[in-house]
């Protein structure tokens, strides 16, 4: 086959249920493919548009998915790779039309077989000639040690990526995993079929196709190269493979991604600094989605220089995902949706990637991020006054250096760094304390909770806010699905209590204009400031704002304190949260605890005087002489008769 290609290729495999069964297993096989858009086998013209993807138009391309090696220990048959219509990239420099498309196939158990496509039509721009390609997979379904079926890793890469010329580069390729244990290692492709996991040539003519000097780091996929001509593309073809434990030798399975870098020379005019993608969840971020409810995602690119412009995006989509025109909604800001509904058929790991490129045909680097379908992240629950699912809320003392909330399901630490949860001052909205909860010890991970530890000194009568990235919250499978980023100022509120203002009555102060903080005096018992719930009463329960407008908060009326006094002056009238002291409960008590214990009294008495005198009565038939003496006679005659 003969057929033009940009390139990106990917297959990967994972089973339906992971759960031996039988001899046979139902597997679902993965590809996807970047073609040329403008190649003569099109035919010219209409090209693709955002309406065959919409409108999941198959690619017209023949060609089959064909097995290599070992393909007696399989019942494997060859699969086409034409592929349904995902993304239309326009621009001259990329020019791709990509697709992909899933097969269900019912495989033996003892298929341990390496599948790919080859050709020989590589672009004529192509750095070391359009000589043939290849790409190949491993499809083994022996059981792993744990004696379950293995998922091959997953990947996602755009078709083209844009690097300056004598630049020294680093690039990230995304890998991830649905066995969440594996550990993963990428190495380059390689044709000595002798040596290599698939026992067969893995890329043909696009082996190691990169410029001498090229570095590639196994654990975590970053290749670091040099670009040394301008207009070349250059091939980079990486084999992406998983291992039980770190100390296995072989790998579980083996899949390919084919792309390429494109070196260019800034134009003189050109901006010196790159767009970015600033899109409201980062580079990398994995997120739980449900099947069958609309995902709406915002990319936003942000420019630098006056008339740089975003004129399009380079995208790799999953199937269905639909791509908006380019909006410009502020100065220097650049906004494309995204949207999408999965299908229950799409179950699993997907991908997205996108890169910005401006006027100068400047490209930001990839925005890649994955979809978990059929799973929901972890929440993090929003803040109520009071045994809500953060602590603390209201007020409490300058020394506060316990904080913890609670998520809807089971959390751990991000696998990002960078992702961090930050406390404000919320007069000045300016940013006091931060950790990383990528690594930072300060942030504890338990269950639904997450918990962190502070070391700093609050300021008296200030209020703070708490906001927290994308994936504070990561969920306990695959790539950990994120929570959503929380950057409300309102979502959780806390205020310190300033003894400057304290009294044996009720005030009411205005720490700044939006906000009104009623103070109540302490109990004269000892107060526990290790407690979340301290002796100090609740001051607010309405979020701040601040929009300027002075306003009064009205929390909701509950009992008075049991040290209450008289209410603020003026037309506003506040109600406080009941708080009990210790020396409160004790006296609430008492009464109780003497009513049950005479109650308990007057029910034991008559049980009681039938037990003592059931035990008297049997004590004195048991020592009254009389009984012993009959006793003693009916010996004497038993001897008698028995001798």
């Amino acid at each position: 086959m003969d057929h033009i290609f940009v390139v990106v290729s990917f297959h990967g495999m994972r089973p339906l249920n992971s759960t031996p069964s039988g001899s046979t297993a139902d597997i679902l096989i993965h590809q996807r493919y970047f073609f040329d858009r403008k190649a003569t086998y099109f035919r010219g013209p209409p090209y693709c548009t955002e309406i065959n993807v919409t409108a999941q138009t198959t690619i017209p391309v023949s060609g089959t998915l064909d097995c290599f090696s070992n393909c007696s220990s399989s019942n494997y048959s060859s699969l086409p790779i034409a592929v349904k219509t995902t993304d239309c990239n326009t621009l001259p420099l990329i020019s791709s039309w990509g697709g992909e498309r899933y097969d269900l196939v019912t495989l033996l158990l003892t298929t341990s077989i390496s599948i790919g496509f080859n050709g020989s039509a590589w672009l004529s721009a192509l750095y070391g000639g359009g000589n043939a390609w290849s790409v190949v997979d491993r499809l083994n379904l022996g059981l792993r040690p744990d004696g379950f079926i293995n998922s091959s890793p997953v990947t996602t890469t755009l078709p083209v990526v844009f690097y300056p010329i004598n630049t020294r580069i680093t690039h990230v390729i995304q890998m991830a995993d649905n066995d969440g244990t594996d550990i993963l290692s990428c190495r380059w492709s390689n044709s000595n079929s002798g040596s290599n996991y698939n026992q067969v040539d893995e890329c043909a003519g696009v082996c190691s196709a990169l410029p001498s000097g090229y570095v590639l780091t196994g654990s975590n996929c970053t290749v670091s190269f040099t670009l040394p001509t301008a207009n070349l593309y250059y091939a980079c073809s990486i084999q992406i493979e998983d291992y039980y434990n770190s100390a296995a030798t072989n790998p579980m399975s083996s899949v390919p991604i084919v792309f390429l870098f494109y070196g260019y020379t800034p134009s003189s005019t050109a901006c010196p600094q790159r767009p970015q993608i600033i899109g409201v969840r980062p580079n990398r971020a994995c997120i739980g989605v449900p099947i069958g409810v609309q995902l709406n995602e915002t990319v936003i690119v942000q420019t630098y220089c006056p008339g740089q412009a975003i004129v399009d995006f380079v995208t790799s989509s999953p199937l269905g995902m639909q791509h908006s025109a380019i909006t410009n909604p502020s100065a220097n800001t650049w906004v494309m949706v995204l949207t999408w509904t999965p299908q229950a058929s799409q179950a699993g790991p997907q991908g997205f990637c996108a890169g910005a490129v401006d006027n100068s045909s400047l490209q930001s680097d990839p925005w890649c991020i994955t979809y978990l379908v059929d799973y929901t992240s972890p929440d993090i629950i929003r803040p109520t006054v009071v045994q809500g699912s953060a602590s603390p809320v209201g007020t409490v003392f300058a020394n506060q250096s316990m904080f913890s909330i609670e998520a809807t399901g089971l959390v751990g630490r991000p696998t990002r760094n960078n992702t961090n949860v930050c406390f404000h001052n919320a007069s000045s909205n300016a940013s006091v304390l931060c950790y990383d909860a990528g690594y930072s010890p300060n942030v504890v991970y338990t269950g639904h909770t997450i918990v962190i530890v502070t070391n700093f000194t609050w300021t008296p009568g200030a209020f703070y806010y708490v906001t927290m990235d994308s994936g504070f919250a990561s969920g306990s499978v695959f790539c950990h699905a994120e929570s959503a980023p929380i950057t409300d100022p309102t979502f959780w509120v806390f205020n310190i209590w300033n003894p400057a203002v304290s009294s044996t009555t009720t005030t009411t102060t205005t720490p700044f204009t939006t906000a009104t903080v009623t103070t109540k005096p302490t109990s004269t018992t000892s107060i526990n400031t290790l407690l979340t719930t301290t002796g100090i009463v609740v001051t607010t329960t309405t979020p701040i704002t601040t929009n300027g407008t002075t306003t009064t908060n009205s929390p909701a009326t509950t009992a008075a304190s049991t040290s209450a006094g008289p209410t603020a002056s003026g037309a506003t009238t506040e109600s406080t949260v009941a708080v009990m002291y210790p020396k409160d409960l004790e006296d609430a008590c008492k009464q109780t605890v003497a009513t049950m214990t005479a109650v308990f009294l007057v029910t034991l008495m008559p049980i009681h005087t039938v037990i003592l005198y059931a035990m008297l009565t049997k004590i004195a038939n048991v020592l009254n002489p009389a009984n012993t003496q009959a006793k003693d006679r009916h010996k004497q005659r038993m001897k008698r008769i028995l001798r």
